[in-house]
């Protein structure tokens, strides 16, 4: 069974030729993680699996269904999407701005009622961010910003995390209790997809990998059969070494002028 599906798709990246197409499975349960140096459209990937830019070739399916042949709201009843950066364009409350991911279930002119007040406040608590509630979320630093995007992508209560440098801005305890959030939806059967930086976040915490190579180029499979050093380090140019910690593996930049530490 899956959830989210491309065929074919390239993404559309200016100025960069067509890469290889990328035809993807992901299946509820699963934690994907894409990796790939700055610019090589790992943001790019994820919006276009949101269906909020179209593809340059190829198609996205929702539960087996094309994306662009479901409305916005179907889409988003079933489909969140935590943005690497946010922009609040009015003033609001914490706890307003995150009802907004009750409103795909609303009718028009229906208020929030109170199980939409419940999982939102649940969502808050979640995040360690309910005493920020009656809060301008323009008063709030870029850490507690980000944890109150995630909870309001968790009130949504989707079947599918697109999730874009989830842990941008956290410190080290938000960021291992967001991937903690994140491994325990999927754990309910959510599928989740996202966009990091951090090599050995997606080594401790996904179970497949997308590796996205400047060249349009990508692979992909289950973690442990993705994390080799040598395809790393052609993935980033930069040589690495591997060790494990608590049986997990870490990874870090080596000196190129020692050699590549595999050889």
């Amino acid at each position: 069974m899956t959830v989210l599906t491309t065929q074919d798709l390239v993404i559309d990246i200016p100025g960069r030729a067509s890469g290889r197409p990328l035809t993807l499975r992901v299946a509820p349960g699963q934690r994907w993680g894409v990796l790939g140096p700055n610019g090589v459209g790992k943001t790019t990937l994820l919006h276009t699996l949101a269906g909020l830019r179209a593809p340059r070739a190829g198609r996205v399916h929702l539960d087996d269904t094309p994306l662009d042949a479901l409305k916005r709201r179907t889409v988003a009843q079933r489909l969140a999407v935590v943005f690497q950066d946010r922009q609040d364009g009015f003033p609001a409350t914490v706890l307003e701005t995150a009802m907004i991911g009750r409103h795909p279930f609303l009718s028009p002119w229906r208020r929030e009622g109170a199980e939409d007040l419940a999982r939102t406040q649940q969502a808050l608590a979640a995040l360690s961010v309910d005493h920020l509630a009656d809060r301008l979320v323009t008063t709030l630093s870029g850490g507690e910003r980000q944890r109150v995007a995630i909870a309001t992508a968790l009130a949504q209560t989707p079947a599918v995390w697109l999730a874009d440098e989830p842990t941008n801005h956290l410190d080290l305890h938000h960021q291992v209790a967001v991937m903690k959030l994140l491994r325990d939806q999927a754990e309910r059967g959510a599928a989740v997809v996202m966009g990091l930086h951090d090599l050995n976040l997606a080594a401790r915490w996904c179970d497949h990998l997308l590796l996205l190579f400047p060249d349009g180029q990508h692979c992909y499979g289950p973690a442990e059969a993705m994390l080799e050093p040598g395809a790393l380090a052609r993935l980033y140019g930069q040589p690495l070494t591997m060790a494990r910690v608590d049986g997990a593996p870490v990874f870090v930049p080596a000196d190129p002028a020692l050699g590549d530490p595999h050889d």
